[in-house]
């Protein structure tokens, strides 16, 4: 052999063992499909593969920040053990199937099932800003603000305007935003400057600054919306805090604009959202404020129903809305409806849809005609075959909106909403929040809302779909494979 036959040789031999190594080390605590699609781009692109995944492989934040986080929820359970979790309001009339739910919340996010509270939905998009700077002109303690994409538009004036009267009362402002999605639209600097003028404490959350040690995986985002005035109100759902559009010359050109749902909460459920706040804000500040506002009185709430928060998101050690999703579609009994803008479930999410139809569920899925992300739209649409198969029938909300609200209904008196796609990167790397309500009233609003989508949607059928072009259906394939990719 001479000299090129040793060095192909030795190449050879160096692909094996890389290909060897990544998967007995990609696949650690790893989902299958996840794992056999990263030993896959190390086998066939192995510099381009390795580099990615050392950029986006890992699957959790570093071990300063789950230790802070583990450190919080340690906290909440103490201080919670025996007290909360027998402070319901109407747990004689849950589900049999809830109780166990709760506990799965509890042991996974630390915070309890509670009662007497009070919510109310909004889905008018500037009425919920609107809504939102008013609560702001209550505040006379605090005000908590925590947001993925927070922009300072003619859109989002009402609640700025508001924060500096707040500031001008004398009211304490704390403010959180992703720190990536500062550089993905305008006004940045006039955002900042604003808050830092009139006297508010801002961090950007999640921040990559690898020459002061803060280097991550970089889709590790903080995806949370949360509005917190004194320890009273709370607003939270899928509205971020920016124009309609978004300020996207793609979208402004296409006409796209944004649909959100935003529940605003009164009662005990507040300081709960509250609690993951504080945790976020303890993670980027080093402070944990005191804002404890006396003890839980049910006969001084505004509301009787339950509620329960579930933080979950890379800080913890397990994907926590994953399974609470997969454990409310599983124990569904008469019907469910979902609505995600981004649609790339996990099997285990994929399997208990197609089971909950085929059990004879009235199993319902909205999502938009049209999309500002071009892989995740390709992805989404090849789960959509084997969903009308089974009975899920699809409904896709006419363009040019984008259906950007988080919810699910269940039965006639539960209900979830937050900031989670049922995509892999909102159950598995994205910091997200969810309320899970026990209210048939809650549920009714919901599903009124729900119906309106239907009014302005058009169904999906499996004749349709199957018709549609080969281009089309060999995109939806390709961006199913590089989704798993996490």
């Amino acid at each position: 052999m001479d000299t090129i036959d040793w060095v192909a040789l030795g190449l050879l031999a160096l692909h094996v063992v890389l290909a060897l190594a990544a998967a007995v080390y990609v696949s650690m605590n790893r989902n299958p499909s996840s794992a056999i699609a990263w030993v896959m781009a190390v086998v066939f692109i192995p510099l381009l593969g390795i580099l990615f995944f050392l950029l986006v492989g890992a699957g959790r934040l570093p071990k300063g920040r789950r230790e802070a986080q583990r450190q919080v929820s340690d906290y909440i359970l103490e201080r919670t053990e025996g007290g909360l979790d027998q402070l319901w309001s109407n747990r004689e009339k849950w589900p049999d199937w809830l109780p166990s739910i709760t506990v799965l919340n509890r042991n996974l996010g630390a915070l309890p099932m509670i009662g007497g509270n009070a919510a109310t939905l909004n889905g008018d998009y500037l009425k919920a800003i609107k809504a939102i700077a008013e609560d702001i002109d209550l505040a006379r303690d605090y005000v908590h603000i925590e947001y993925f994409i927070l922009v300072y538009d003619d859109a989002t004036q009402p609640v700025f305007e508001a924060l500096r009267r707040a500031r001008e009362r004398g009211v304490t402002v704390r403010v959180l935003s992703d720190h990536m999605a500062q550089f993905a639209y305008p006004n940045r600097k006039e955002t900042v400057k604003m808050l830092t003028e009139m006297g508010a404490q801002y961090y950007p959350m999640l921040p990559i600054r690898p020459f002061r040690g803060q280097l991550r995986r970089i889709d590790m985002r903080n995806h949370r919306k949360i509005v917190v005035i004194d320890g009273l109100i709370a607003h939270a759902g899928s509205q971020n805090l920016i124009v309609d559009n978004y300020h996207l010359k793609k979208n402004i050109a296409r006409g796209l604009h944004w649909r959100e749902l935003v529940a605003r909460f009164e009662g005990p459920i507040v300081r709960e959202l509250d609690a993951v706040f504080l945790t976020d804000w303890f993670s980027e500040s080093g402070e944990l404020p005191l804002v404890t506002r006396g003890p839980v009185v049910l006969a001084d709430q505004p509301g009787d129903w339950d509620a329960q928060v579930v933080p979950s998101g890379p800080s913890f050690e397990n994907d926590n809305n994953l399974k609470l999703f997969a454990a409310v579609i599983q124990n569904a009994r008469r019907r469910l409806t979902l609505t995600s803008p981004y649609f790339v479930p996990d099997e285990s999410i994929m399997m208990a849809m197609v089971t909950a139809a085929s059990r004879g569920l009235e199993v319902e899925l909205f999502v938009s005609e049209v999309s500002d992300q071009f892989a995740v739209f390709h992805a989404q649409r090849s789960y959509y075959e084997q969903l009308l198969r089974a009975g899920v029938r699809i409904y896709l909300l006419a363009a040019p909106t984008v259906l950007h609200a988080k919810h699910l209904s269940i039965d006639e008196d539960v209900a979830i909403i937050g900031s989670s796609n049922l995509d892999i990167r909102s159950l598995s790397l994205h910091m997200e929040v969810m309320v899970l309500v026990h209210a048939g009233e809650f549920v009714d609003a919901m599903r009124r809302i729900e119906d309106d989508y239907r009014a302005n949607s058009r169904p999906l059928t499996l004749e349709e779909w199957l018709q549609r072009p080969r281009r089309e259906k060999v995109f939806d394939n390709l961006m199913r494979l590089t989704s798993a990719l996490m």
